[in-house]
């Protein structure tokens, strides 16, 4: 239309948030007429039922403003104080960028963002979304790091808690994810806020609180229950047995039937087992019902509700054969009170056996916490004095006498001893240590005394990082997990529609008395069915199995990492400091028939003393360790492109490449042979002439470890291809390569080039696995589907590696290997037990085998062998605590 102009409609701001303390529709009224006299409110309305109030503006709200006028009402707006940690502030105006950014985000009422903590502390309404205020701060070009928690989980018994549990959590308000361990009875969560997670945990029907919090060591935690469901057993199996006696005994043994029928009556026999019964349903199987029936309630069935419905059915129906027969149909008057007693006493004794079990599991993690000493001798004022470990702090100087454990990492001032490492290295030859060595805590010195100044204390300690990986890789979820997940949540109720089901069928279609075929069989269903054996199938091979890599120097760092080097079809490997020594050394030394060897090593070393380069540096190593006299050097010259020249105790001493030796008219046939030796080798000759005579020649190079060639052959026993990513020039590389029979070289890569030769690898073979120091070779290791970095012990938090290799050992990698395929192996075999187990025995429970064969499973059997299913389970995983590498099995 022309002449005439189209208005914008005005963007309004809109606010929602909670309003405490309304109970009818005056208060309303009161809150609205409140907000509405606010002079930058438009609009306001609020809502009795959800106790919520909106208001809309075209300008900015004052979130102040409206707490006042709400409050003025005499009602209340709830506020909350939300803590994030922002990553990437430089300066402080990146702080007023981040409080800026906050300050806009709806519902913020304060901000105060910590430039030093990095942490930004919000002052919010209630109702405010952290996701919001995450938005805010990316928007501002920051990021807000979530918040990890470790919570215990009291309460959880199968894998339908877990997921359950799971499913609760990742609910919650920011959180990003979130993992739930049933062997660990712990759960692992990425962002939300603590108060939120366990009042969801609770609201699922179980106990959530941060790991660590109670002062009860989680040891002594697990020890208390073993010994309230060791009581509870008991109590269960002295009030079952008279039950199982006085109605089993006379199925089987007709005489026992005709005694009790003439001494004390059937009818008093059945008073006596209800009385037993009942005792057993309120004392030792509570536990069920409490946890149970709730669930039941909350439409979320777990196994507590299967034996529940299954153990109270039996009960019930007992009851009213044993008080008010009349109502039952004629031929169905039976009692199965030990059907109830005998399985609440046979799932307790399954229970009691797999927390025996479970405790087993988590001895690698008690076995390094306990390396801790828990005091340490101290020089104060002079003396050495004994504090508790807590107190002891960096800089400290301490005395490690024979036989004692290091208390702290520390560097050696003086004295010297050998130290046994195992505990980190996995490696059982103790290791020399002096003055200037480091030493790392928990490990033991053997015959010398040390003085030792502390340089990490507490949770910065190897040891304390150690605990912290396994604690992390133990907790991990597999994605073969994924699958047991969508299973089991759906299991549970699965089961009970089956269990109904089987009634239904056996009540209508069943022969007489059906109603007594119906009960029993689909109790049998009920109780058989239960998947504690498939919650624990995956992570209690995980804990053993990562704890027996700690045991032998292989820390996981990512659980995923066990199921993936099983499926690596290729290990590359860096060369210098992982095939390699990493320094180089003088490995070869010949002179000629006029000189003798040490007089030519003390002139050359003398002469390369002068010389900053690495060559020059192990020369002069060499010459150190023999113990051999350094002379005075003149007329010092380095030869461009060809060695270097000087004069020493006036004796001229050229030292350089074939070609120096010729320019000087010297003849080198005499070490052809030994030139064409180290060529093959990859070495590169040096020649050395005195006054003008053909002296010596000599190599450098980065030996090989000694472990590097079995390493490289067990890895080719494992049906893997190796190859080698070096800088170093092709023809030093292939010599290397022929040496140590590696497939495929890669030579003359720079750094920044080893992710494109890992991700070439991986299009050729597929999953590739990276070895490397992990320090230059980080980008390859994150590359690399599975990284894997050799430490030496002090270097373990490396953050772009899945396992951290404690030693400088190669054999670590067949062993990380190995111990992942047969942790996946055992993985598979308790999985295939637990849904084979059920798949078959469900069908028999419900009484398929009874047209055929007249096969029926008793309850009592049922409860046998569920129990016995997640004891199989626990103790197959078990197994793995005695995994040996294959070069452990030849050594000894």
């Amino acid at each position: 239309m022309s002449g005439s102009s189209v208005t914008k409609p005005t963007v309004k701001n809109q606010l929602s948030f909670n309003v405490e303390g309304m109970t009818c529709a005056s208060c309303v009224a009161r809150v609205e007429k409140a907000l509405k006299k606010i002079e930058t409110i438009d609009d306001a309305s609020v809502n009795l039922a959800t106790e919520k109030a909106t208001v809309s503006s075209s300008q900015a709200i004052d979130v102040q403003a409206v707490i006042q006028a709400v409050k003025k009402t005499g009602y209340d707006v709830p506020v909350k104080t939300i803590d994030l940690q922002i990553e990437g502030m430089t300066c402080a105006s990146c702080v007023a960028r981040v409080e800026k950014a906050l300050k806009k985000t709806p519902g913020v009422i304060d901000v105060a963002v910590n430039l030093a903590t990095e942490k930004a502390t919000v002052k919010a309404l209630d109702s405010t979304d952290i996701s919001a205020l995450r938005t805010a701060i990316e928007k501002a070009g920051f990021s807000a790091a979530a918040k990890s928690f470790e919570l215990d989980i009291d309460g959880m018994t199968c894998a339908s808690c877990v997921a359950r549990v799971e499913k609760a959590l990742k609910q919650v308000q920011g959180v990003q994810s979130a993992t739930v361990n049933l062997a660990a009875e712990k759960a692992f969560v990425q962002g939300g806020e603590l108060a939120e997670l366990i009042a969801a945990v609770k609201k699922a029907g179980y106990i959530a609180q941060l790991s660590h919090s109670s002062n009860q060591t989680h040891e002594e935690k697990k020890q208390q229950e073993q010994a309230v469901l060791k009581r509870d057993l008991i109590i269960a199996l002295v009030l079952a047995v008279p039950v199982f006696v006085l109605e089993m005994g006379g199925h089987m043994i007709p005489a026992f039937h005709h005694f009790i029928h003439s001494s004390i009556g059937m009818q008093n026999s059945w008073y006596i087992q209800f009385a037993l019964t009942t005792l057993i349903l309120l004392l030792p199987g509570r536990r069920f019902y409490q946890h149970g029936v709730p669930a039941l309630l909350r439409a979320a069935p777990d196994m507590n509700s299967l034996v529940a419905v299954g153990t109270f059915s039996a009960y019930v129906f007992s009851c009213v054969a044993t008080f008010m027969p009349q109502v039952l149909p004629e031929g169905t008057v039976h009692v199965y009170y030990e059907a109830a007693a005998v399985i609440i006493a046979l799932i307790l004794l399954g229970r009691y056996l797999e927390a025996k079990a479970k405790g087993r599991t988590s001895q690698a993690i008690q076995y390094l916490v306990g390396m801790q000493p828990k005091t340490a001798r101290v020089e104060q004022n002079g003396q050495y004095v004994e504090l508790s470990i807590d107190q002891v702090q960096s800089g400290m100087h301490l005395e490690i006498r024979p036989g004692e454990r290091v208390p702290v990492d520390g560097e050696v001032i003086s004295g010297s001893s050998y130290i046994d490492e195992s505990m980190i290295s996995g490696e059982p030859v103790p290791v020399e240590k002096s003055a200037g060595h480091a030493v790392v805590g928990g490990t033991v010195n053997q015959n010398g005394s040390l003085t030792v100044r502390a340089t990490a204390v507490g949770q910065d300690s190897v040891l304390s990082q150690i605990i912290q990986l396994v604690e992390q890789a133990q907790g991990a979820k597999l994605p073969i997990q994924t699958l047991v997940d969508k299973v089991t949540l759906w299991f549970v109720p699965i089961v009970m529609l089956l269990a109904a089901l089987t009634f239904t069928v056996w009540y209508f279609v069943g022969p007489e008395p059906s109603l007594t075929y119906a009960l029993v069989n689909a109790v049998a269903v009920l109780i058989i069915a239960c998947p504690c054996a498939m919650g624990l199938a995956t992570p209690t091979s995980i804990m053993v199995g990562t704890g027996r890599g700690a045991e032998l120097g292989v820390l996981f760092r990512k659980g995923e990492a066990l199921q993936l080097l099983k499926e690596t079809q290729v290990v590359a490997v860096d060369k210098t400091g992982t095939l390699t020594e990493g320094k180089p050394k003088l490995t070869d030394f010949q002179v000629t028939e006029q000189f003798h060897e040490q007089d030519v090593l003390s002139l050359i070393a003398s002469v390369e003393a002068k010389s900053e380069h690495p060559i020059a540096y192990a020369i002069v190593q060499a010459a150190q360790e023999l113990g051999l006299e350094f002379l005075e050097v003149e007329e010092f010259d380095s030869i461009t492109g060809a060695g270097i020249q000087a004069k020493v105790n006036g004796q001229q001493v050229h030292i350089g490449a074939a070609r120096l030796m010729h320019e000087l008219g010297l003849n080198t046939d005499a070490f052809t042979a030994a030139a064409a030796a180290l060529g093959e080798q990859g070495k590169t000759p040096l020649y050395i002439s005195i006054d003008q005579q053909l002296a010596a020649i000599i190599a450098v190079a980065d030996p090989i470890k000694e472990t590097t060639f079995s390493a490289i052959q067990a890895l080719h026993d494992q049906g893997l291809k190796v190859a080698m990513i070096t800088g170093d020039n092709r023809h030093t590389a292939q010599a290397i390569a022929k040496q140590l029979h590696i497939d495929e070289v890669i030579a003359e890569v720079l750094p920044d080039e080893k992710v494109a030769s890992v991700k070439k690898l991986q299009q050729q073979y597929g999953c590739t696995a990276f070895v490397g120091d992990g320090i230059n070779d980080a980008p390859a290791l994150a590359q690399a589907d599975v990284g894997l970095a050799i430490g030496t012990g002090t270097d373990i938090a490396i953050e772009a590696a899945d396992v951290v290799l404690m030693s400088g050992n190669l054999q670590a990698v067949p062993t990380a290997i190995g111990l992942s395929t047969a942790t996946m192996n055992n993985i598979r075999q308790n999985l295939f037990w637990a849904f084979v187990y059920n798949a078959a025995l469900i069908p028999v429970a419900a009484g398929a085998l009874y047209p055929m064969f007249g096969i029926l499973l008793s309850p009592i059997f049922a409860a046998a062998a569920m129990a016995l299913s997640s004891v199989f389970v626990i103790s197959n995983a078990l197994r793995l605590k005695r995994y040996q590498p294959t070069w452990m099995k030849q050594e000894s």
